[in-house]
């Protein structure tokens, strides 16, 4: 790879948009799920999905209902809302994503993914 292809693979890398919003994860025998908000949902779901699998999850109850669930198989991650509105700034993101979680954990009776 020359260098004026390596530079334009890396603009492109740091110009892309990022997904934004409420993700949950959900345990398919008992029902039970887990909501948390993220600046990044592509990133959320490969760390969530590796701390399960390695057994070291943060949030201990997940990782019990997992490993009682079978693993990934009794498992999913799914997108609840992603936001849309690129023109909110730091701050106005950051609201957004704290309603909408508060919002989504009721809704679904669920808890914090966190």
């Amino acid at each position: 790879m020359d260098k004026s292809t390596r530079r334009e693979a890396i603009r492109q890398y740091k110009e892309r948009k990022v997904p934004v919003g409420i993700f949950a994860l959900r345990c398919l025998a008992s029902g039970q799920a887990w909501v948390g908000a993220s600046r990044n949902l592509d990133g959320q779901r490969n760390s969530s999905l590796f701390g399960l699998r390695l057994g070291s999850h943060r949030n201990k109850d997940m990782q019990a209902a997992w490993n009682a669930a079978g693993g990934e198989s009794g498992f999913e991650f799914v997108i609840l809302e992603q936001l849309e509105d690129e023109d909110l700034g730091p701050i106005g993101r950051d609201t957004w994503l704290k309603e909408r979680e508060r919002h989504w954990r009721a809704a679904l009776d669920a808890r914090s993914a966190i």
